[in-house]
């Protein structure tokens, strides 16, 4: 099970500094050192050195988004040799140093990413070695990672892996897993028109969410709507803190839950990372990241190099750069 962000964010130690800009040479060099290892495997020290999925779909979009074609190409080697060992085109989650195998679970963020990634380098940066490379992944996402929204007939919600809860007595969900443009570009892509309905219902559920206060960081869908579930947060947290990012880059800035987002960063000074519904602070970070996110979502100047910086913080900052170059600002 993914041990929750705001658990490893709590520790220390050394990390990144670095500029925060798309297309920022000196950042995306400091961000590879810190977090790219010679194999193409981006690791999250603060997680045993753990390397995920999610962080080989993301390091791969920046990649990409960098023109960097070697580092693209490390990762994706990589995550194809030893994540991408199940026979449904999905990769494992969770790879650890000394571990046998990779954790067999997987994460619909990372293989969504991936697959994203990948399209975007053949048909943005003209990189053709990996064309045809996603084709297995968006399939497996059609056949193995929606479910029926238990309160309609037949309309789709993005499960947050393969195998997780799912039908009449309840789908979990991640809202932080609806990237609407990866999944709408991934859908006319590969004729897979479900993916595109997974992203028009996800706004939809998302902004369900949002007339009851902060999106928080899962759900269970029922047949009479929302509730928590026992294993997961309810917070507005390090999870939902990307539901704001992912809809402004998809064009999105409009949507409810952004709004919500920016009232509860309407103020100076550390930016708020962990709140309950109704906007009770409950936790706050100065890392340069977060402060990005803040920026994004409030529409104002992003912020300079910031030291002590984690892979999450870091990582999401310079996502949000390239959110903020191709989706605006809200």
């Amino acid at each position: 099970m993914r041990l929750p962000r705001r658990q490893v964010l709590a520790g220390c130690g050394a990390f990144l500094a670095t500029g925060l800009s798309a297309g920022d040479a000196r950042g995306w060099q400091v961000w590879k050192d810190a977090f790219l290892r010679p194999d193409g495997r981006v690791v999250d020290d603060l997680q045993d050195a753990a390397s995920h999925s999610e962080g080989q779909g993301y390091g791969m979009v920046l990649a990409q988004a960098e023109g960097d074609r070697a580092a693209f190409a490390r990762m994706e080697t990589w995550a194809a040799q030893v994540l991408a060992v199940r026979d449904d085109g999905l990769m494992s989650w969770r790879w650890r140093p000394g571990q046998a195998a990779p954790d067999p679970q997987t994460a619909t963020d990372g293989d969504l990413f991936r697959a994203w990634a990948l399209w975007r380098a053949v048909h943005q940066s003209g990189w053709t070695e990996f064309a045809g490379r996603g084709e297995a992944i968006v399939a497996g996402l059609v056949s193995h990672c929606l479910a029926v929204d238990p309160r309609t007939e037949d309309e789709p919600l993005l499960t947050p892996a393969a195998d997780s809860p799912r039908g009449a007595p309840g789908v979990l969900f991640n809202p932080s897993y609806i990237m609407s443009r990866a999944l709408r570009e991934l859908g006319q892509a590969h004729g897979a028109p479900m993916l595109i309905r997974a992203a028009d219902h996800g706004e939809t559920v998302l902004a369900e969410l949002s007339a009851e206060g902060l999106v928080p960081d899962w759900t269970l869908v029922t047949p009479d709507g929302f509730r928590p579930s026992p294993r997961h947060s309810a917070l507005h947290g390090y999870d939902a803190a990307r539901v704001a990012l992912y809809l402004i880059w998809s064009g999105r800035g409009d949507h409810p839950a952004v709004a919500r987002s920016a009232v509860l960063y309407d103020q100076a000074g550390p930016v708020p990372v962990v709140a309950t519904s109704d906007g009770i602070v409950q936790e706050v970070s100065d890392y340069a990241g977060f402060r990005a996110l803040r920026a994004l979502v409030r529409c104002i100047p992003l912020p300079g190099a910031m030291p002590s910086q984690p892979y999450y913080p870091a990582t999401l900052g310079r996502l949000a750069a390239i959110a903020r170059r191709e989706g605006g600002c809200a």
